[in-house]
């Protein structure tokens, strides 16, 4: 491009319409031009817990995240949401501006989708005028982000069943009905429905979400890269929690993402004591068109039986460890590390954790 700037080439290119630049920031984020009615309009567009999940939801996916993590917890009346996803992120410089209105990096890709027009630089402003606090607690260009927002139940309401979860049903046309009160997670699998090709969504407590991204980098990096990983800022956000070394560890990684936690139920969800967020899409569960009769036409299924806790010997505990320790020891020596160590097994309902503690040659 000459030397024409970025506002001249949008308003040559859009005339008078509405996503016109009026301050260019850098990076791809812009100020749009726009008019005061639409700027009050958008402090009207949040009015309830619900507004907030669904836009928040909406922006990660946007930022082109494919795994989007949502924490929610309360107080008494006060709300708590994060949102954490792996998307492009947000420039440091930026993690204050975003909440300002007009401000977005959808400069050309403003559009309709299920809950109307996206991409006017509304929807954290909007968030943040009707919040307690909202805040990007960590965010890094092409890692991810995490946003958190505060809210009062009694100036912003939200559905008093927040515990349901919906049920969802294939009309005889090919359409799925939803089922339950309109409440956070409803919307949520509505979301997860709408945009299952892009992304996945997770949604349960801080100390659930955090184990699901324990889980989630434990299963896609590899044992060397948790190891000696130098700096997590590196790593996509989901997966930093994996590079824990210990519950102090895990504490401070996951309250730095928003994720507030004692270092207590940090250790219990490295133990594999919590039970982590799945996937909404795994979770839904949708029924068959029901016949005239009003019974379901799928054939009955059965109730899957819990698996019973694994009774392990201490001569096979012992001789797993052996084996282990002397896989350890083989590799070791290639990072200067003490061969000479003692694994250590723990025997879960549906897993062994066995732990290698790491020991630097003197």
């Amino acid at each position: 491009m000459d030397a024409t700037s970025l506002e001249e080439f949008v308003k040559d290119v859009n005339g008078t319409g509405h996503l016109r630049v009026e301050q260019d920031f850098g990076d791809g984020f812009v100020r749009l031009q726009t008019s005061e009615a639409e700027r009050r309009q958008a402090a009207q567009d949040i009015r309830c817990s619900e507004d907030i999940v669904i836009e928040l939801l909406r922006n990660a996916r946007d930022a082109r995240a494919a795994h989007i993590y949502l924490a929610l917890s309360r107080e008494g009346s006060k709300r708590t949401i994060t949102v954490i996803d792996d998307g492009c992120g947000i420039p440091e410089a930026m993690h204050g501006l975003v909440f300002e209105p007009r401000v977005t990096s959808k400069l050309d890709t403003s559009h309709m989708d299920a809950w109307g027009m996206h991409g006017r630089g509304m929807a954290l402003f909007s968030i943040a005028e009707n919040a307690l606090s909202s805040e990007v607690v960590q965010s890094q260009p092409d890692k991810g982000c995490a946003i958190r927002i505060a809210s009062d139940t009694k100036a912003l309401r939200e559905k008093a069943d927040q515990s349901s979860f919906p049920t969802f049903e294939l009309s005889e046309n090919g359409q799925v009905n939803v089922r339950g009160p309109k409440n956070i997670v409803r919307v949520a699998c509505e979301f997860a429905i709408e945009e299952r090709s892009s992304c996945s969504v997770f949604v349960g407590s801080p100390a659930e979400i955090a184990a699901s991204m324990y889980a989630f980098g434990n299963a896609t990096l590899s044992a060397i890269d948790r190891v000696f990983c130098k700096d997590v800022t590196e790593l996509a956000m989901p997966k930093r929690l994996a590079t824990s070394a210990d519950p102090a560890n895990f504490r401070e990684l996951a309250c730095s993402m928003g994720l507030e936690m004692s270092e207590r139920t940090a250790r219990r969800i490295m133990d594999g004591e919590i039970e982590e967020a799945q996937s909404l899409l795994d979770r839904i569960a949708i029924r068959p068109p029901k016949d005239r009769a009003g019974k379901s036409k799928a054939r009955p299924q059965r109730t899957p039986v819990a698996m019973p806790a694994l009774k392990l010997s201490k001569a096979d505990g012992a001789q797993l460890c052996a084996h282990v320790k002397q896989a350890y020891a083989d590799i070791a020596e290639a990072y200067y590390l003490e061969p000479d160590v003692d694994p250590s097994l723990r025997v879960y309902r549906d897993r062994l954790v066995i732990t290698v503690p790491i020991v630097q040659k003197e």
